[in-house]
């Protein structure tokens, strides 16, 4: 599957489509010319669990 990165140059921008066996290795950005490496595996942002949440939660049920 390809992967769809952003040219990291500011005044750029250019949406990049590369293929999926290019990540790690370095592409040159067919608008600006700028070379760039490809991310290995896709960044995953997981938001954190909040301890507060869990811990009201856990005193009403406690409580009841």
């Amino acid at each position: 599957m390809p992967v769809t990165i952003l040219c990291p140059r500011l005044r750029c921008r250019t949406l990049l489509r590369v293929p999926d066996d290019v990540r790690g290795k370095r592409v040159r950005c067919a608008q600006c010319g700028l070379a760039f490496f490809v991310p290995k595996s896709p960044t995953q942002v997981v938001p954190p669990k909040k301890p507060a949440e869990s811990a009201d939660k856990q005193k009403l049920g406690q409580a009841g």
